[in-house]
């Protein structure tokens, strides 16, 4: 059952914080590209390479096979998160309640900074999100504050729901 739960809360948070970097990243891509879909598409680079990042229309090809595998990293970046934040969010209860609010979000943050760095330091070029093949470096930071306000607001749906 331990295993379930931590499975089905790292979908809730996953999938809020895929929904949630998908938007930020198709609104960013419309104001710096006059394409909603070209940061989504430039994701699925991973696959197709670079044609995929230059891609501005909207394709079953590109967009929906970035908006996968943006949804899968999130997915994965939420099981971390729940695998690390949740006995976090619980020793802060215990031993400092008056912070014990604000865990889920710094925790949120730590896991996002976690991700940022991973995504652009250590894993091979061919692997990156591609949002930097379209984007500014202040949507990027967007992007990534969305991933740590998805993961919070995740954890925090999940905890409503067992109240």
């Amino acid at each position: 059952m331990q295993s379930d739960s931590f499975l089905m809360r790292a979908l809730v948070s996953g999938t809020v914080s895929g929904l949630a970097t998908s938007a930020v990243a198709a609104l960013a891509g419309k104001r710096e590209t006059a394409s909603y879909a070209a940061p989504i598409n430039a994701t699925s680079h991973i696959l197709w390479g670079d044609k995929a990042a230059r891609h501005d229309d909207t394709s079953l090809k590109y967009t929906a096979t970035g908006f996968l595998l943006n949804h899968l990293a999130a997915v994965m970046w939420a099981a971390v998160y729940e695998r690390w934040a949740t006995p976090a969010i619980s020793r802060w209860a215990a031993t400092l309640p008056l912070l014990a609010p604000l865990a889920p979000a710094m925790s949120g943050v730590a896991v996002a900074g976690g991700a940022y760095v991973t995504d652009y330091y250590l894993v091979p070029k061919r692997f990156t999100p591609g949002y930097e093949k379209r984007l500014s470096g202040q949507s990027l930071a967007l992007i990534y504050g969305a991933l740590a306000l998805g993961l919070a607001a995740g954890a925090l749906l999940e905890n409503r729901g067992r109240e």
